[in-house]
């Protein structure tokens, strides 16, 4: 068996997706979509989740894990979200990482940091974008780019680099 976010999940409450529902709608939502080095892409929405959880995150930061690229992506139509059988925070949490088109750092960062729970996904999903062994699959430019613009975003959220 592979070991997930969701190992030892807590019940759902009533009417509401479980953390191995999530999981399972998160993946086939990103069916098929690599990420920069060519790897499946949900082994990157299972090491966010995997992150919150580490980082003490609760449910609805977990299940906001392996959504939190779905919208961004085009992987999940924003209106499926908010009628997902979700958590209203779950969702909330969802939107505020979905950068939006032209959107200044800035704005992005304030809005995570505005909305409850987000900053300790974000902080999750950063740190498995910067991992070492991941930039180190990536040609110089892009590594250097993506580390930079890792930085800054961690700057802007009050993240220490040990995080």
């Amino acid at each position: 068996m592979t070991p997930t976010a969701s190992s030892a999940p807590s019940p759902a409450p009533a009417g509401r997706l479980s953390l191995a529902e999530v999981e399972a709608l998160a993946r086939a939502a990103h069916a098929g979509q690599t990420d920069k080095a060519g790897r499946p892409y949900a082994e990157h929405l299972l090491a966010v989740a995997e992150g919150v959880r580490r980082r003490g995150g609760d449910d609805e930061q977990i299940a906001a894990a392996w959504l939190h690229d779905a919208v961004e992506d085009d992987a999940l139509p924003e209106r499926e979200l908010r009628e997902a059988a979700l958590s209203a925070r779950t969702k909330d949490i969802v939107l505020a990482l979905t950068r939006r088109a032209g959107e200044p750092p800035e704005a992005y960062a304030a809005r995570i940091l505005a909305t409850p729970g987000a900053r300790l996904v974000k902080e999750a999903d950063l740190a498995h974008n910067a991992d070492p062994s991941r930039l180190a699959a990536l040609d110089d430019a892009t590594r250097t780019r993506l580390a930079q613009k890792y930085a800054r975003m961690r700057a802007l959220l009050g993240l220490d680099e040990g995080t």
